[in-house]
Order: C-alpha cells, then structure tokens, then sequence
C-alpha cells in the first residue's frame, strides 16, 4: 500500500437535501486485496484510487451494508429474473474503458436524471478511467452484460478476499424491462456462493435516500457498528 494524499473534506451531502456531509478520503497509488478488504470492511467505498467513508458528526444515517451470502436464498421472483436474463452473454475481466462505455454511462445518468432528479453527470474518457479504470489492482474486475453484441450493463466490482464490493452499476433503460440491476446482483451473489465468499458489500444504506434504501430488501444483512480504524476490530450486527 503506498498512500499518496489524505484529507477531510465537507460539502454538500449526496445523500440527504439540506444536510451537510463530512468524508474522510485516502488517495492510493498501490493497494491490494488484502488492504482493500480492510478497508471495506470498516466501511470505505473506492471509486479509482480514492478511498472514503463519511465521518459525519451526529449522523449516523449513512450504514455500511453487506449481504450474508451463505444464508441467502433466492426467492421465486428473484429466480424468475434469473431465468429472465439467461439469453444475456457476460464477459468478466479487468476494468476497461471504450467509447460504448462512455456512451452507455452517459445514457443511463441522463435517464435517471429524467426519472429521479438524479444530477446528470456526463462523462468522458479521462474521468471514466479515473473514477472506474484505475486503482483496479489484483481485485478490480467489470462484468459486461450483452444482448447478442450491444453491450446493455456494465457492473464494478471488487473480489476481497471474504466477499465482494459493490462498486458501480449502469445499464441500458431500453432494457430496464429485464430487471438487469437486481439481476446483476444476484450473480455476484450466486459467483460469492460459488467461490466460497461471505459477503456483498452493497456500500451504504440510507433509510430516507431513495437510491439507497432498497438495499435493505435483500436479506439477510448485517450493517456496521461505529467507525472502526484499520487497526480495529469491525463489528457487524
């Protein structure tokens, strides 16, 4: 692990109107599944080669998430999904960066932006790559999701060496008939059984955030108790 910046920022919250968020970030030139995993397992998400976790004062509303893989067990509906989506090709390998990612990402922030106010943040290759390309290491992969050759779905994530990180995940809304979003977790969930993991780390639970809330459907989950320093034990309850 090679640190090259860490610092305290606040600003607006991304969460919650009107509040205010404080974040601790760690800037890595060099990390490895075995820090990573220290790392998210007290609560930080990567994007790149940034590291940060909210360190808010008095909030606690920002939860750290992760699905118990083992005792997980899909329902009817989530089967139907499964079985919805077995025509798609997927393709896994180390983060890459093309102009049909580009156009894919731009896609989708413009719909969510049309659907739920999201900020319509358009990308380009240089902030591409940084936020999703570089810091990908030893355990950064995407998984491509296909129908026939168009590329419909892209999810980051990160393999640990106890689970996996949910990173990221876009898609075409042409296809959001196909529930390729539930779907996409559902394979991480079925490649963690598979390969003997424990977790999906789903990042953070945000009761009265829409886009976050929901990951409290998919049980069971534990969330994490306090702010743990690296050399501290975490606790799940």
């Amino acid at each position: 692990m090679k640190l090259l910046k860490e610092c305290t920022l606040t600003d607006n919250c991304s969460y919650l109107k009107d509040k205010e968020q404080t974040a601790h970030y760690k800037i890595l030139s060099e990390c490895n599944q075995s820090y990573c995993t220290t790392l998210t397992q007290r609560g930080w998400r990567r994007f790149g080669k940034m590291f940060f976790r909210p360190i808010c004062e008095g909030c606690n509303e920002c939860q750290s998430i992760k699905i118990d893989v083992q005792n997980y067990n899909f329902s009817k509906s989530e089967r139907r999904i499964i079985k919805k989506n077995s025509h798609l090709k997927t393709v896994f390998q180390q983060p890459t960066v093309t102009q049909k990612h580009i156009e894919l990402f731009n896609k989708y922030h413009k719909y969510m932006h049309e659907k739920k106010g999201w900020d319509n943040n358009q990308t380009d290759a240089k902030n591409y790559y940084t936020s999703f390309v570089s810091g990908h290491d030893d355990f950064g992969y995407e998984v491509l999701y296909f129908d026939d050759d168009k590329l419909i779905g892209v999810d980051l994530i990160d393999v640990l060496d106890n689970g996996v990180s949910s990173i990221y995940f876009y898609y075409d809304p042409d296809y959001r008939h196909l529930s390729i979003g539930k779907y996409s977790l559902y394979r991480q969930i079925a490649f963690a059984k598979m390969n003997g993991k424990k977790w999906i780390y789903l990042g953070y639970y945000v009761e009265e955030c829409e886009s976050l809330s929901y990951k409290s459907q998919f049980k069971p989950y534990l969330t994490l108790q306090g702010r743990p320093l690296e050399y501290e034990e975490d606790r799940w309850d």
